[in-house]
Formats: structure tokens, C-alpha cells, sequence
């Protein structure tokens, strides 16, 4: 018990050695602060310095408002223009149809609207996946038995 009792003065004692050794006083702080920064109007501040990433100017770029034919080039996620983003009305599930009408977890947006792939006999499984007129779309497969 005399050991452990021992063991953890030392520790604290270290502790306490190692702390005041590394205080540093106002005094010191006060010297190592150059005065002759540039001011806050001229460079953005930050603890690091300025960022190379932050002092790049940005390239001015149109937004899809400004211009809906932004949205028309190939590659561009969809030809329509909602809430300042290229979108596809057809397939996507934030904008079915229309701006802001969002599908529910469970569906998927087809064609426009809203449907569950599970039981659709118009979209089984995937959009546009037909099943026959006799056939029924139970999870996803048509004729599931």
C-alpha cells in the first residue's frame, strides 16, 4: 500500500513539476505579438494565416435563375431549374413533376409522379418495367408466386 501511496506523490509531483515548467507568462505573450500586421480590411483573418483556398478569388459563375439555359448542355443534371439547382423533373425524387414535390421514402419518381416500385404494374421494380395485362407487380417481379 506504502508503494502505490508512493507511486502516485511521484506522479503528482511530476504533474506539477511539468506544468510550471511550461507556463508562459503575459509578459511573453505580449512581446512575440508583431505590430506590424497588415489590417483586417486588407486580408481576411484566421488563426492559420489566409488559406490558399480562401485567397483564390471564385470564378463568377451564372446561377440557374439568373439563366435557365444553364440547364440544357449535356452533362448538366436535368434541364430544369428549381430552387437555383439543375433538376430533372422526371426522375427526381425532391422535384417530381414539379419544384419542390418531394416523393415519400418509399416511392420513386417516374414519368412525374410518384410511384411504389413494389406494387406498380406500370413501373415493377424500375421505372418503365411494363408487366403484362394478366400480370400483377408484387415486390418489384411481375407474377410473383
Amino acid at each position: 500500500m506504502k508503494l502505490v501511496k508512493t507511486i502516485f506523490i511521484m506522479a503528482i509531483a511530476m504533474a506539477l513539476i511539468m506544468a510550471c515548467t511550461g507556463t508562459v507568462t503575459v509578459d511573453e505573450v505580449a512581446d512575440s505579438i508583431p505590430t506590424n500586421l497588415p489590417s483586417s480590411q486588407d486580408h481576411p483573418s484566421s488563426l492559420r494565416g489566409i488559406s490558399r483556398f480562401l485567397a483564390q478569388e471564385k470564378p463568377k459563375t451564372l446561377k440557374c435563375w439568373q439563366n435557365p439555359d444553364i440547364c440544357l448542355p449535356r452533362g448538366s443534371p436535368g434541364p430544369s431549374c428549381c430552387r437555383n439547382k439543375c433538376v430533372n423533373l422526371i426522375t427526381d425524387r425532391g422535384n417530381c413533376g414539379v419544384c419542390g414535390k418531394m416523393c415519400k421514402y418509399t416511392e420513386a419518381c417516374c414519368r412525374g409522379e410518384c410511384v411504389y416500385l413494389s406494387f406498380d404494374k406500370r413501373h415493377c421494380g424500375r421505372c418503365n418495367n411494363r408487366c403484362a395485362k394478366s400480370d400483377y407487380c408484387i415486390y418489384g417481379m411481375c407474377n410473383y408466386a
